[in-house]
């Protein structure tokens, strides 16, 4: 707080607050409701980053949350500033993603009297997160701010929506307390006989698999899945990709899925991503158990599969079990094991003989070349969106750490996170590889690139249309009704440069090295557009014997 000014404002409570929780960082876009907040964010510690649109405020949030674990603060304005926001609430949402979006409201003393901007904002958020409200008086505003980091972090990871009153925020406060408010997460650690139970069904087990969901799939959760490997040899597998058991980074899963015994759901929802453990997805016979902080998903599986169930979070229970005596190595199952890895690590032999036609790349084409680039650049964040072309470098490009675009299968973010990936790792590479119909989204985010000075290379393949959608009408309705789904061959790279970054065409697979070197070496935020050909996203099968 500003100390010229005297006593304390509510939007000073808001900053102290989330100062005392460790925030470090807020991502917003300006707007009358929070202008207040603004101007107590002044002589703080807290960094602003202003962006272009309020969804990409909400998807830098979450890709902080999903690279730090820490919650993700989103600042957007009352109205349509909180309706653009919360948009990009959903994919948050569905890949656990701890995220606070803080909104400036109507004030509460004009309310029903047609006030500006008024609107029912926490109802508008509320399916979209895991709780939603409107902070009701200024001496609750610490409080609340508190109770939304925890719900962001408990349990379950996810976004929590808090809508501040503009009256409350320029309001006369007292003084902030000398305690922080109470924010401390409760840890779900599973019960000695829950992980003995589990235990014992994992040794009875000829086929066993282990699986996890979103919340475990950043770098402290890939860790503790393969020190679980290690430990039982059991293969421990994370599911973050709307394409469930066709995610391509998965290779052959799905045959080695539809033969398993045993499925152990460690924070993995049964859901439309396993096929509901429907047949032929999931074998009749095959048994259920579900460890998770939601005790209501247990119900998702037939009572008659279901062998153990139990409330715990997912990583607590993954360290648990690789600790416990009955879920180590057992004998005369390795040859499981090396078939689902097998599985798992394969790519079709004939993806090295894909070459794109005259003046265009095949996407193998495209990802060959991020990977080398990788490779030679090493400690790099890989991020895939777009629905065709996303899926071929989670197929093909290993990187240090990746973000997709999660369950909800929404695009667009890839932008966004690759700025807030740049501020996570100001070191080592970022690299987005995306469509031209998701360059459109958030193209715009260059200017706030520039204006923070985050590198970054967008590998925007471009085959000038909707290529999921597309492909749909190709599979269901035929090649002469496809229709409305086409797009320019624009060039997106001088969209970069006239923002003030670096951009290049790319039409030959031969020069997609040296261009993404000089993307690199040009220490600007990058677009490289690559004209590719539209193929669909590949579906991993292994040719069957005989």
């Amino acid at each position: 707080m500003d100390q010229s000014r005297g006593r304390p404002r509510g939007a000073d409570i808001v900053v102290e607050t989330l100062e005392r929780l460790g925030v470090t960082r807020i991502f917003t876009l300006s707007g009358n409701h929070i202008m207040p907040v603004f101007d107590a964010l002044l002589g703080t510690d807290i960094a602003v980053v202003h962006v272009r649109q309020e969804a990409a405020c909400v998807h830098m949030a979450d890709a902080w949350g999903r690279l730090t674990g820490e919650v993700g603060v989103a600042l957007v304005t009352g109205g349509q500033g909180q309706t653009n926001g919360a948009a990009a609430l959903f994919t948050a949402l569905a890949a656990e993603s701890p995220v606070l979006l803080l909104s400036g409201h109507a004030g509460l003393s004009e309310l029903g009297r047609g006030a500006f901007q008024e609107l029912a904002q926490a109802d508008i958020a509320r399916p979209m997160t895991k709780a939603s409200w409107t902070v009701a008086s200024v001496e609750t505003l610490a409080d609340d701010i508190a109770r939304a980091v925890r719900i962001a972090r408990e349990g379950r990871p996810g976004p929590v929506h808090l809508s501040l009153p503009v009256d409350l925020l320029e309001a006369p406060a007292a003084a902030a307390p000398s305690t922080p408010p109470e924010a401390t997460i409760r840890i779900g650690e599973p019960a000695v006989g829950l992980v003995a139970a589990v235990a014992a069904e994992l040794g009875r087990a000829q086929r066993p698999l282990i699986l996890c969901g979103p919340a475990a799939c950043g770098a402290e959760g890939r860790a503790r899945m393969a020190a679980l490997e290690a430990a039982s040899g059991v293969p421990v597998l994370g599911m973050e990709s709307p394409r469930g058991l066709n995610d391509p980074s998965l290779g052959a899963f799905a045959e080695v899925l539809a033969q398993a015994d045993c499925l152990v759901l460690v924070g993995k929802p049964l859901d439309f991503t396993l096929k509901f453990g429907d047949a032929p997805a999931v074998a009749p016979a095959c048994r259920f158990v579900v460890v998770d902080p939601d005790p209501a998903l247990a119900a998702r599986v037939d009572p008659a599969r279901l062998a153990v169930s139990g409330t715990a979070d997912a990583l607590p229970t993954l360290a648990a079990l690789a600790r416990h005596p009955g879920a180590r190595r057992p004998v005369g199952r390795p040859d499981w094991h090396a078939a689902v890895r097998a599985a798992v690590a394969y790519r079709p032999p004939d993806w090295d003989d894909r070459r794109g036609a005259e003046g265009r790349l095949h996407p193998v084409e495209l990802c060959r070349g991020v990977a080398a680039f990788l490779d030679r650049h090493p400690g790099g964040t890989l991020i895939c969106d777009g629905g065709e072309i996303g899926q071929w470098p989670q197929a093909l490009v290993p990187a240090s750490r990746r973000l997709i675009n999660g369950v909800s299968g929404t695009i667009g973010a890839s932008l966004p996170f690759a700025l807030a990936a740049r501020l996570h790792d100001p070191a080592g590479p970022v690299v987005a590889v995306l469509g031209d119909g998701t360059f459109g989204f958030h193209m715009a985010e260059f200017d706030t690139a520039v204006r923070y000075g985050l590198p970054f290379v967008a590998v925007v393949g471009n085959d000038a249309r909707w290529n999921a959608e597309y492909q749909i009408q190709l599979r269901q309705y035929g090649a002469d009704r496809a229709r409305h789904c086409d797009l320019l061959s624009s060039r997106y790279d001088r969209v970069a440069t006239a923002l003030g970054g670096h951009g290049a065409l790319v039409t030959r697979a031969e020069d997609l090295p040296q261009a993404l070197e000089e993307a690199h070496a040009s220490g600007l935020p990058a677009c490289l557009n690559v004209l590719i050909e539209s193929v669909p996203a590949p579906v991993i099968r292994r040719p069957k014997a005989g």
